[in-house]
């Protein structure tokens, strides 16, 4: 096992077992299940990308690793980062979470607030041949969320749901401590956020 592999896996498990700490996150694991990515560094195929085997759900309300962390484990995710590096080659990790629109709009002033890249994938823009073909929706999507951004890799971006597709959301970043350490405090913010929405 060469260096990269065993930092891989280092940094990836730490950040995986701060994920399992949060539980705010658990409200925001979408009914397709979150993953968590990790790209190598010259990561050409999902086989390059470290993610988690059967996802991560919720048990007894916390967020919990349905399986062991492993390359090739991941199509969605690990496709949407192998994309999204061919504009950003330093983005290497990221992490998909539900969507609704209350959760849309408090996305973009979160957002805002840090000075990070946020844009919009509308799904019911795709093209008919887009949807047809096998595989081709991916770079469609991470396309749209490129030029919606104005051409660089967005922070955090969702995409809107189309027939018969859960809309989710995705933050991206450099390696899985940095994204597992953002999407848990975006979670806990949001939590905050909606407990004094209720009061």
């Amino acid at each position: 096992m060469d260096d990269e592999i065993i930092d891989m896996r280092g940094r990836f498990c730490l950040a995986l077992d701060q994920i399992e700490e949060c539980r705010e996150f658990a409200s925001l694991i979408p009914e397709v299940r979150s993953n968590l990515v990790y790209a190598k560094k010259e990561a050409r195929s999902r086989d390059d990308v470290l993610a988690v085997d059967g996802r991560i759900t919720v048990i007894q309300g916390m967020p919990r690793a349905a399986g062991k962390p492993r390359f090739g484990a991941s199509s969605h995710m690990a496709r949407l980062i192998i994309e999204l590096r061919k504009v950003d080659p330093s983005v290497r990790a990221g992490v998909d979470f539900a969507n609704t629109p209350h959760l849309a709009a408090w996305l973009e002033d979160y957002c805002r607030a840090r000075g990070w890249i946020f844009s919009v994938i509308d799904r019911r823009g795709e093209p008919d041949e887009i949807k047809a073909a096998e595989g081709a929706s991916m770079p469609w999507k991470v396309g749209e969320a490129v030029r919606a951004a104005g051409g660089r890799a967005p922070k955090i971006f969702y995409e809107t749901g189309a027939v018969g597709k859960e809309p989710v959301s995705v933050l991206v970043g450099h390696d899985p401590l940095e994204v597992a350490g953002q999407i848990c405090t975006l979670a806990k913010d949001y939590h905050e956020y909606r407990q004094t929405q209720n009061r």
